[in-house]
């Protein structure tokens, strides 16, 4: 078993991926944009800096980017500061890995005010060693940095953690930091190329779980 698991947060750890699915296609709606279920796919993990404004830009050429993701991310927080839902499986992966002493650290695109805030009402925080934001590396996901400084603050090499992620960005950048990257797919099924990044997929934690155990992972 590895010793240090680094988690994505939304649609991960929390159901808030279909939130940020949706934000992207009602803020382009709303700009006068076609909504384009690309522009989620492809900006779905990343850190709303340049990786995400290039994405932007190669569906909206013409939309004021700046303005456009701050809505998005304006709509996707709306609804989980009334409603924040774990994810199936997540406490009992965390208690496990608590209880065997395998070190944690969530690794996630949002910022980490963001992060604290959702971990403090969900209970979660004391899982957690280290969190990671967006807005503490230069280059965000598919760029490695983001598990790479998280491994790091671990004291373990990235290849020593298992990265549980559910967008093709975040499996891009688990796979360039030569951790273990487990894909949990949520609004978003793997094509071929992630495929071959990732150590494993599975449909939940819970059975991302039971292979850990089996020793399989």
């Amino acid at each position: 078993m590895k010793r240090g698991a680094i988690f994505d947060m939304d649609g991960t750890l929390f159901d808030t991926e279909k939130l940020y699915r949706q934000a992207w296609l009602d803020a382009a709606e709303e700009f006068g944009e076609e909504r384009n279920p690309g522009v989620a796919v492809e900006g779905a993990g990343t850190n709303m800096s340049e990786q995400t404004r290039r994405v932007v830009k190669k569906y909206f050429p013409n939309i004021d980017v700046d303005k456009y993701i701050a809505r998005v991310l304006e709509l996707a927080r709306e609804v989980p500061n009334k409603n924040l839902e774990l994810m199936k499986g997540v406490e009992d992966i965390l208690n496990f890995f608590k209880a065997a002493g395998v070190k944690m650290a969530v690794a996630s695109s949002a910022p980490v005010s963001v992060i604290e805030k959702n971990l403090t009402r969900s209970n979660l925080s004391g899982y957690f060693a280290t969190l990671v934001g967006g807005d503490t590396v230069a280059n965000g996901k598919p760029a490695p940095d983001i598990f790479l400084f998280a491994a790091e603050r671990l004291n373990l090499p990235a290849s020593d953690c298992y990265i549980f992620e559910d967008s093709f960005n975040g499996i891009r950048a688990a796979h360039a930091a030569s951790g273990v990257a487990i894909m949990i797919p949520d609004t978003v099924q793997p094509t071929e190329e992630i495929k071959s990044l990732c150590a494993a997929i599975f449909p939940n934690l819970n059975e991302a779980l039971q292979s850990i155990k089996e020793g399989r992972l």
